[in-house]
């Protein structure tokens, strides 16, 4: 492993801690990053994660997608907890804690909210991060390709009925200029460039020193969106830094608990390992671009409900390194598997 690869916790701990520092001494920078965003989608940010996302696509063999479906159980694993478990364990998870456990700390009307935003980012999974975590832990890129793929057909289909019937609300708009814009730059683009340059590179072995090469340049565009991230989300954390640790509570509960679902499943079906770590993080990541472009379309801009997705983004990175590190320390566990 690289240096930055190597103390990634390290890096992306300070990042946070610059972000935050960023946002409170030049807030009129933070606003000319913020500016720049189009269908909800912070093109600053996209052109980080697009940069995270590109190495991992030169690892796509077109050759090897025609036999990703001869190992469906990774694949089922992925849907049936994305979309018959998650959002409604999230949802669950909202009431117990805003309505019960947190009932005296937070007005009632104020719980609403969070709960709304919470059942928001627990209906949709992860579209581009998941590559990042996928390349962490040596995932299968053609089979995380297939899953990001399929995940994002079956929530152009299921996120509206399934956010309405937990919200209670008939009136979801899905904002399809976000989800559009972001498979086409997270997943259509990338995937593209990577083809082209593994066409250009030739041989097996010039693909795999490119890789080498340009994997670094992952990590460090990972850190500075992390940078970029907390100095949007800065003044929020410092202005109101109990609630955020309020609303954090079931976010973490779901997201290791999801893990550790998705996971433990893969293991009993025996899935290979380099299926069950992406097949694992890609439900515990959250498309979360989409919930909050929802949050602020039914609820508004300062709602209890965008808060709570803004709150699911400055979770997200370290729960994911924290899971990327178990993935990658347990891989023995799977060694001489078939899917």
């Amino acid at each position: 492993m690289g240096l930055f690869e190597r103390y990634l916790s390290i890096w992306i701990g300070l990042a946070m801690v610059a972000g935050i520092a960023l946002g409170s001494v030049a807030p009129s920078l933070v606003n000319l990053v913020a500016a720049a965003e189009f269908a909800s989608v912070n093109l600053v940010v996209a052109v980080l994660i697009w940069a995270m996302v590109y190495p991992m696509m030169v690892g796509v063999d077109p050759a090897s997608l025609k036999d990703v479906l001869k190992q469906p159980k990774g694949l089922a694993i992925t849907l049936v907890v994305n979309w018959l478990i998650k959002p409604f364990s999230m949802a669950a998870l909202g009431v117990l804690f805003f309505e019960v456990v947190f009932a005296d700390l937070i007005a009632p009307a104020d719980a609403q909210q969070y709960l709304a935003g919470l059942i928001l980012l627990g209906a949709a999974p992860c579209t581009a991060m998941v590559f990042v975590w996928s390349q962490l832990t040596k995932g299968d890129e053609s089979y995380t390709l297939l899953q990001v793929s399929v995940n994002d057909v079956v929530m152009v289909f299921a996120f509206a009925p399934i956010v309405a019937f937990l919200l209670g609300v008939t009136d979801i708009i899905v904002p399809w200029e976000t989800l559009v814009l972001s498979v086409v730059l997270f997943v259509a683009l990338p995937l593209a460039a990577g083809l082209f340059t593994r066409a250009r590179l030739g041989s097996a072995a010039r693909i795999a020193a490119f890789q080498a090469r340009i994997k670094p340049w992952s990590v460090i565009g990972l850190v500075v969106t992390v940078v970029i991230l907390f100095g949007l989300q800065g003044q929020v954390i410092l202005d109101r830094p109990q609630v955020i640790a309020l609303i954090a509570v079931p976010i973490l509960l779901q997201s290791y608990g999801i893990f550790a679902l998705a996971y433990a499943a893969a293991f009993a079906l025996r899935v290979p390992h380099r299926i069950a770590a992406p097949c694992a993080l890609i439900g515990t990541s959250n498309f979360f671009e989409l919930a909050v472009a929802v949050a602020i379309s039914l609820f508004g801009l300062n709602s209890g409900a965008a808060l709570a997705t803004v709150v699911g983004v400055l979770v997200e990175v370290p729960v994911m390194l924290s899971l990327v590190a178990f993935a990658n320390r347990t891989r023995g566990r799977f060694s001489d598997r078939s899917a």
